[in-house]
């Protein structure tokens, strides 16, 4: 007796079903995003570091650059947006006044890595949770409620970004260059 295409496709099913169960989620998304969030984090991380503890204070002089925040104060405003967007993934509260660098209470340089390493650690462990299927998950809060999981993620990354092009000129004004462009840079006159 020949078996028939239905019994065959049911045991090939009963067959794969024990295999697709120990396979890992899916989580192509995250792994995509997560090497752009590493790739920022290290141009940012690098940027920090660059700074000298005495500039932390800087902020660019003249009208133009009236209330801007000092160097310091981006860094800090950077490391509590992360807590606050990668919170809303995991539907937590964000920080309170992330716009003046939250509730932490770090001031110094080496107080201020620690607290913006710890963010970028942060977003990579909840990152890494994230499965294809939970990428699409609406997200509630006050920063980016009513959007996906992976449009959260992505605009954490963007938002890394535009405060590193913000500071770019603050090395520069103070005659740093800053160290993604070290290779290319020209001797300062």
């Amino acid at each position: 007796m020949r078996p028939t295409v239905g019994i065959l496709l049911l045991a090939i099913m009963g067959l794969s079903a024990p295999v697709r169960a120990t396979e890992p989620e899916a989580k192509i998304t995250a792994n995509s995003v997560g090497q752009v969030l590493g790739m920022t984090e290290g141009q940012f991380m690098d940027l920090a570091e660059a700074m000298p503890a005495k500039l932390y204070s800087f902020a660019p002089p003249g009208a133009g650059f009236k209330g801007v925040r000092t160097f310091g104060e981006q860094v800090k405003h950077v490391a509590c947006g992360n807590y606050a967007l990668f919170n809303e993934i995991e539907h937590k509260a964000p920080p309170e006044h992330c716009e003046k660098g939250g509730p932490s209470p770090a001031a110094s340089k080496q107080e201020l890595l620690r607290y913006l390493r710890e963010s970028f650690d942060y977003g990579n462990q909840v990152l890494a949770g994230v499965s294809d299927d939970e990428a699409q998950r609406k997200v509630e809060g006050r920063y980016w409620g009513g959007h996906t999981v992976l449009t959260v993620a992505v605009a954490a990354i963007w938002h890394i970004a535009d405060h590193y092009g913000q500071l770019v000129p603050y090395l520069r004004m103070n005659k740093i260059v800053p160290p993604s462009t070290q290779q290319y840079a020209l001797p300062v006159r």
